[in-house]
Formats: structure tokens, C-alpha cells, sequence
């Protein structure tokens, strides 16, 4: 996650409470996603930006996640996303994202 990023998450976290603010990344590899879900819930690992050392815990999913996906309008999930869907591992994102948030996020409902 870019450190532009990891400033603006920093800030809706700080504004409006880490537990009103959901995540929702679009990372093409599980490796990518759980190293910006990693930065979200406890921090930069590269020790690099606004995020380092600070465990905001927040709730983060990818958008190819089941839950996340039965949240769209399906002809504007497959209009937007189906496309990318078809060549991703989803199985290897679900995965790292889970290990994340069971490990990490303080604000699962």
C-alpha cells in the first residue's frame, strides 16, 4: 500500500473511529492483498509509512471475497470486476485475507 494511501486510511480511521471504517482492497495476488490487509490492522511491515508502528485493527476484505461480492448487484459485479475475477487465485486471497483478519482485526462484527 502506497504511503499516499496509508495517509488517507490514517485519517477516516482518526475521523471517524477505526470502527466505522472497512477496508476493501482489489490486490491481484493474496501475497499483495495480505500485505496491504497487514498494514491496515497492524501496521506497515515495511516500516516505511504514516501506518508504521500503528495497529489501527481495522476490518479489511477483498473484493473478490464471497461475503463482499453477495454485497453488489450482480451485473455490476461481473460488469466491474467478473473479468479479473476469472484469472485471479481466488482461493489464495481468500485465504491470506482470512489469516489476516483473524490474526489482526479488532472490529469484526
Amino acid at each position: 500500500m502506497d504511503l499516499e494511501n496509508q495517509r488517507r486510511v490514517l485519517e477516516f480511521a482518526n475521523e471517524y473511529g477505526p470502527e466505522n471504517v472497512v477496508v476493501l482492497l482489489g490486490a491481484a495476488e493474496g501475497e499483495a492483498s495480505g500485505l496491504a490487509a497487514e498494514t491496515v490492522t497492524a501496521g506497515d511491515p515495511t516500516y516505511a509509512g504514516p501506518l508504521t508502528g500503528v495497529s489501527l485493527g481495522l476490518t479489511v476484505y477483498h473484493v473478490c471475497e464471497p461475503e463482499v461480492k453477495a454485497e453488489f448487484d450482480p451485473e455490476v459485479y461481473e460488469d466491474q470486476v467478473g473479468m479479473m475475477e476469472m484469472v485471479l487465485d481466488v482461493d489464495d486471497i481468500v485465504s491470506e485475507m482470512s489469516s489476516i483478519r483473524d490474526e489482526y482485526c479488532k472490529y469484526l462484527g
